[in-house]
This record gives C-alpha cells, sequence and structure tokens, in this order.
C-alpha cells in the first residue's frame, strides 16, 4: 500500500466525541424498533383488550426502556473504543473487546444489579466484538479506487 493511501486508511472522518454520539443515536434507534418489536409479542392483559391507551402506553414505555438501554451501550462501547484507541495509538480488536468488555459490564450489571451479571455481559460482549474485530469483518473495503461526486474525464461536445 502507498503512503496516501495508508494515510487515508487511517484518516479519521468524525472526532472521537462524534462517534460516541452517533453509536448512541444508532443504539437509541435501534433499541426503540426492537422494543416495540418485543411489545408486540406480548400478550395484551384482559383488561386491555377493548382500551388502547394502556396498551400504548406500555407500548411505548418497553420502546423507550429498549431504546435507552441500546443507547447507553452504544455510546459506552464506541467512548471507551475511542479512549483505548487514542490512549494505545493503535486500531486494533482489543480497543473493541475493552469497549465491548466496559459496555456490558457497566450498563447491563447495572440493569441485572449483580456482579456476576455484569461479568458475564461484559464478557460476552467483548468476546463477541473481539472476534467481530479479529475476522476483519468490516463495512469498508478500501480497494485503492477514489470516487469523485464528478467525472474526471472530458466531455465531447456534441455540434
Amino acid at each position: 500500500m502507498d503512503e496516501a493511501a495508508e494515510l487515508r486508511y487511517y484518516e479519521e472522518e468524525d472526532t472521537p466525541g462524534m462517534k460516541t454520539l452517533k453509536g448512541a443515536t444508532s443504539g437509541l434507534v435501534a433499541g426503540t424498533l426492537w422494543g416495540a418489536i418485543i411489545a408486540t409479542w406480548h400478550d395484551v392483559p384482559r383488561v386491555e383488550r377493548n382500551v388502547a391507551l394502556p396498551g400504548l402506553i406500555r407500548t411505548l414505555k418497553m420502546m423507550g426502556n429498549h431504546g435507552l438501554t441500546f443507547a447507553a451501550i452504544g455510546g459506552v462501547y464506541i467512548g471507551v473504543e475511542q479512549l483505548v484507541q487514542n490512549y494505545r495509538v493503535k486500531r486494533d480488536f482489543i480497543n473493541g473487546a475493552v469497549g465491548g468488555f466496559v459496555a456490558g459490564a457497566s450498563v447491563l450489571g447495572f440493569k441485572g444489579r449483580s456482579i456476576p451479571t455484569a461479568l458475564s455481559a461484559g464478557a460476552a460482549l467483548a468476546v463477541t466484538s473481539g472476534i467481530i474485530d479479529g475476522l476483519g469483518a468490516t463495512t469498508r473495503t478500501d480497494n485503492g479506487k477514489e470516487y469523485y461526486p464528478y467525472t474526471t474525464k472530458k466531455r465531447v461536445v456534441a455540434e
């Protein structure tokens, strides 16, 4: 890889704070959608079958609960990953594993209110993140091509 392509690979498009905000926002959206799906799977109690408002409130609470949990996990994960990356000055699977452990242990451990739950949730997220990062699963592959929003070839004028 030539030097320009290598520098482009290591360039950051966003600041660590912006990445953390994007992670929390993505978590909020995904969690809210997941909460809506989970709410539809639950049976409506007998009293609520003909009354819409209690069922709607229950659904919104479930959506909000899942949304905030996913937002916290996403924000803590990305935030810790960025802190570790800036501290170690390396981009590898260890950053994600540390972020996954801290996110799982702090958020899910706090929700479960037990240390064994915190440790197992942190370990599960750390292993998952480490495997995904270690196998090289990325959303972008640098193939050396640069795509411009315009053409670089001259246009032939038809007369």
